[in-house]
């Protein structure tokens, strides 16, 4: 690393992961340094993540050497630790409850949307594959990028039943994300964002996912930027928003979160809140893969472990707050449908 104040991490264009903590950065104004997958000599430079996911962030230890650390919702919670001000988890307990809720929500369900359309959808797979790969060599021959291409769409065309996409469920994942696009233009409207008049790490996660879904894979896009201009607006002004100053009194109050949050609580009600408990249930009972009914059709997937984990979070989230605070969510989620998250916890 050529400057250690500055933090290096590797990812790719087309990664959501990768642009919502791009996008922290920038906000935070977090000196870095971007490392697009496919230059040479980045990844041996620095030990391997165990598990290869992007974007990977690489801590200095302090003895010379670097620790590679995967998964953005851990990664951008130690640098609300290590770096002051700017921040985009809310003080208050509640907030900051509903704002880790909304950005699990983002991560792991509206990116069951982000790859079932870039691969359910032929004008989606011709425009995916080549961008893949050219993001990650744009000095491939024309030749190598074809058989490049033609590789990873094929990879991934076979792995959609690994999120859930497939002919039965497809409409699920469609509704969920028109009704989603038109809740978040009604919210940034009311007051610029999520949570109030400032981003949180809900707002960047969203971003995230709509950035290959609004910008990226036709079919989505053409949806969103018909029906909800504004936050097709939005999504380009969220990747670079360091000259925003933030006042603490930019946040909503827990209280008035309630009306506010209702049709996005309602939505992760809807459909969020069943696949975790089925997920988790047949993790539970060592199942390979589960069946359940989300809006009114049948859902079948393999088990995902790490979700079952992210459940676990939630709660361990909600039990953690003060008693106060958790009150003031069960009053939230009333008429949500995401009671069943946190039931079974103190209260």
């Amino acid at each position: 690393m050529s400057d250690p104040a500055r933090i290096e991490f590797l990812g790719a264009p087309g990664s959501p992961y990768t642009r919502k903590m791009l996008a922290i950065l920038r906000y935070r104004r977090i000196a870095h340094n971007m490392l697009w997958g496919g230059h040479r000599g980045d990844q041996e430079r620095y030990p391997k993540p165990k598990v290869r996911l992007l974007p990977t962030f690489y801590f200095p230890k302090g003895d010379g050497e670097f620790e590679a650390v995967v998964d953005s919702t851990f990664i951008l919670r130690r640098l609300e630790g290590e770096y002051k001000g700017r921040a985009v988890i809310p003080s208050d307990p509640a907030l900051g409850f509903l704002n880790y809720l909304i950005e699990d929500f983002a991560d792991e369900w509206l990116t069951k949307a982000m790859f079932h359309y870039r691969w359910a959808y032929q004008a989606d797979i011709d425009n995916a594959g080549p961008l893949l790969t050219f993001w990650h060599n744009p000095q491939l021959s024309a030749d190598e990028a074809a058989g490049f291409s033609d590789y990873i769409s094929q990879r991934q065309i076979e792995r959609l039943y690994v999120v859930g996409s497939n002919d039965v469920t497809a409409k699920t994942i469609e509704d969920s994300y028109e009704r989603l696009i038109a809740i978040l233009s009604d919210l940034i409207q009311a007051k610029g964002y999520v949570l109030g008049a400032r981003p949180s790490s809900a707002d960047f996660a969203l971003y995230g996912q709509l950035t290959q879904l609004a910008l990226v894979d036709p079919t989505p896009a053409a949806i969103l930027n018909k029906r909800v201009p504004r936050l097709r607006a939005w999504i380009d002004r969220v990747d670079d928003l360091s000259g925003l100053e933030p006042q603490d009194s930019d946040w909503l109050s827990s209280d008035g979160a309630a009306d506010r949050l209702k049709p996005l609580l309602a939505e992760i009600g809807r459909v969020y809140t069943p696949f975790l408990l089925a997920n988790a249930a047949a993790v539970q009972n060592g199942e390979k893969s589960f069946t359940t009914m989300i809006d009114g059709r049948e859902w079948s997937q393999p088990t995902f472990p790490y979700q079952a984990k992210c459940l676990g979070w939630l709660r361990d989230e909600f039990a953690a707050m003060p008693a106060q605070s958790r009150k003031a969510v069960v009053d939230v989620f009333a008429v949500t449908g995401c009671t069943p998250l946190i039931e079974g916890e103190e209260q």
